[in-house]
């Protein structure tokens, strides 16, 4: 039995027996004192001119909020991945601030700001389209915290995060060595803790503190720490990576909407292929796609598949064009689906039918562990049923699919399938001819209700077009006088 594995079975049994310390006990410990969480972690500033961090590397609304937050006589430091990435030398898209003022006070000092959060209260500084979050900085809570300022699960998650404190504090706090970065405005140094710059200079990635704590506390942490070495490439630290594939279960905690969410940031950051491989690595993959990866293990073809989905995502984002979640998760469900619908070809019942009815059940399957919008189910759902019709090639009305608005995304698929190794007996070949010799009959046309954004190639996001109600509806008719 594995080391973590025992250490969660002693844990879970030792939480049901011991009772809580009686009020005498309690009354000692606030006499004598409590033990303080640790704050003494290192610290390593790095001045001005030994980095390569330049105010013409941060966004200008950042600059804006950070210089307000300082003349108003509070700290304020960019944090984070950020601060990491532009040390990288890469280009970050977000810039994240921390403080010492309260969300309210720096709800007050920006009239374009807004409070956010429950779980975890902070503010969103809005100048058009560009948000920058602001936090407070937070300090490990105690027993004297009430559950509506903070509060964990029985299994040790963290489901209120309100308890603000310094500096100091608030980097024991952040998961990876590497996000304890601070970049101060009033001396343009960083600060770095828990070794975090010696990490980042080793492309190393490691949590602060107890790793099989920080992820009981978010198992979305494990997650990240894929991400984080996929897209940096940056390899996973051994104490780091050891619990992961025992603590995996943990990620079923989280709700679906938020591990969807999660999914993108896995996968569209240009690293998808590494991440599916560290991934099923780390056996994370079997609880974002329990359906999936039983097809993975079980039919060498459907790995095949999803590799080269994710191998063609990655080349896209490269190219600059979109990717759309629609079409890549259409392909990772594929190989269930396809099981599911044989299972009913087998009973009877005709092609289409068994293929809606596999869609149906491999859709109600999957948004359980991760909750896919109907913005993306729906064109998922089209993608699967044009298979059929884009295989009856010696239909009379083959030209006529061409017009189909999801006919690119489609034909693209269809290709997809073939590279993967599947026998279609040329139905590729013969759509790629067809739209060489009727070009002005391939549109790009979105589907009805919908309106488009992205490229024309079927991998661009469809949005649900508003339908404007009558304004006379409920107009009276004039009254006569």
């Amino acid at each position: 039995m594995n080391r973590y594995t025992r250490l969660l079975l002693c844990k879970t049994k030792t939480s049901q027996s011991v009772k809580r310390p009686t009020n005498l006990i309690k009354s000692v410990i606030r006499l004598f004192g409590k033990k303080k969480p640790r704050t003494d972690v290192q610290l390593t500033i790095v001045p001005r001119d030994e980095h390569s961090i330049s105010r013409s590397n941060i966004s200008e609304n950042a600059l804006k909020v950070l210089y307000r937050l300082n003349k108003a006589g509070h700290q304020a430091l960019l944090v984070g991945g950020g601060v990491r990435d532009t040390l990288l030398g890469l280009h970050p898209k977000d810039f994240d601030v921390a403080t010492d003022a309260t969300p309210e006070q720096v709800n007050q000092l920006f009239r374009n700001s807004r409070l956010i959060g429950r779980r975890f209260k902070l503010v969103h500084v809005v100048f058009g389209r560009d948000v920058i979050e602001v936090a407070t900085f937070r300090a490990p809570p105690t027993e004297e915290h009430s559950s509506k300022i903070a509060a964990k699960g029985d299994q040790g998650m963290i489901l209120r995060d309100n308890v603000y404190g310094n500096k100091d504090e608030d980097a024991v706090r952040r998961d990876f060595t590497i996000n304890a970065l601070y970049y101060d405005i009033a001396d343009y140094s960083v600060h770095a803790y828990a070794g975090g710059w010696d990490d980042l200079q080793n492309r190393r990635l490691r949590l602060i503190g107890d790793p099989e704590t920080r992820y009981r506390e978010d198992p979305v942490r494990m997650l990240r720490a894929i991400r984080f070495a996929a897209k940096l490439d940056f390899s996973i630290e051994a104490h780091t990576a050891e619990p992961i594939p025992v603590m995996a279960p943990l990620l079923e905690q989280i709700p679906a909407a938020r591990l969807f969410e999660e999914i993108l940031k896995l996968f569209l950051h240009g690293k998808a292929l590494d991440t599916l491989r560290l991934l099923r690595e780390y056996q994370l993959f079997g609880p974002l796609f329990p359906a999936t990866e039983q097809c993975l293990r079980d039919d060498p073809q459907a790995l095949v598949m999803a590799e080269n989905t994710m191998r063609n995502t990655d080349e896209r984002i490269r190219a600059g064009k979109s990717v759309t979640p629609y079409f890549f998760l259409a392909a990772l469900l594929w190989p269930p689906l396809v099981r599911i619908q044989k299972e009913f070809e087998a009973k009877g019942m005709p092609p289409h039918p068994a293929l809606q009815k596999a869609a149906d059940r491999v859709l109600a399957q999957q948004i359980q562990s991760t909750a896919i919008p109907k913005r993306f189910s729906i064109p998922m759902r089209e993608i699967w049923e044009m298979q059929l019709r884009l295989a009856r090639t010696q239909s009379r009305k083959a030209e006529d699919l061409l017009t189909h608005p999801r006919f690119r995304a489609a034909y693209d698929f269809v290709l997809l399938r073939e590279q993967s190794g599947e026998n279609l007996n040329g139905i590729g070949g013969f759509w790629t001819r067809l739209q060489q010799e009727h070009p002005d009959l391939v549109q790009s046309r979105p589907p009805r209700d919908f309106e488009r954004t992205g490229d024309a190639d079927g991998q661009g996001e469809y949005k649900k077009r508003r339908r404007r109600s009558p304004r006379n509806r409920n107009r009276r008719p004039p009254q006569a006088h």
